[in-house]
């Protein structure tokens, strides 16, 4: 996780890529307060072209789940979590992969539109995918029909998002999505792809 606002941002910045050898920039727009278009961010993008990482960047509703349990205020400002601003910068910096979590976690159509006029974002599709509440009758096969129909199978990335309790591997989550494409109508090549393919492809040993 990085704060492009925080005042030693490019100390960091510079010592994550380039000495401890991290791969992948995680930006939090609604938690930090700057725009995804913002100046700074675009400092980022340039960290990442130079040392081969990618960026990933939290769109639409944020939630901390451990914060939620404890009954604590998470006081962020979805405004500034849009997937449009992301292709605003991305769209300058065709070498660094991009990847958005959760299909847009709200911000589906917009995610779906960013991806379609910026061709390195990537659309992740870790959680429960609780954000769908927002989408009256909206199911997850559907999701991934849509997204498979715009972006296509190559900028899928599966993933669980588990950070908290419990740690690691959540299979009823794997479970769910695997269903899903199963529903869709997800070719076998298709999966393996979302599965680890495309993933394996963006970070290489």
């Amino acid at each position: 996780m990085f704060n492009p606002a925080a005042p030693d941002a490019a100390d960091h910045l510079e010592r994550g890529l380039a000495e401890l050898g991290l791969r992948c920039v995680c930006l939090f727009p609604a938690m930090h307060r700057y725009r995804l278009d913002d100046e700074r961010v675009v400092k980022v993008f340039e960290a990442a072209a130079r040392h081969g990482a990618a960026v990933f960047a939290h769109c639409g509703v944020l939630t901390i789940g451990v914060r939620a349990k404890l009954g604590l205020a998470s006081r962020f400002d979805l405004r500034l979590g849009d997937p449009l601003a992301l292709a605003a910068v991305a769209s300058s910096f065709p070498q660094v992969p991009v990847i958005i979590p959760h299909f847009g976690a709200g911000m589906f159509r917009e995610a779906l539109m960013a991806a379609d006029q910026c061709p390195t974002i990537h659309l992740d599709t870790s959680s429960s995918n609780g954000w769908m509440k927002y989408h009256p009758g909206l199911t997850l096969d559907a999701v991934f029909r849509q997204a498979l129909a715009v972006v296509g199978a190559s900028r899928l990335i599966f993933g669980t998002d588990s950070s908290f309790f419990p740690r690691g591997w959540q299979k009823p989550v794997h479970d769910a999505q695997v269903t899903a494409m199963r529903e869709a109508g997800v070719r076998d090549e298709d999966r393996a792809l979302i599965l680890g393919g495309n993933f394996d492809r963006l970070f290489p040993l």
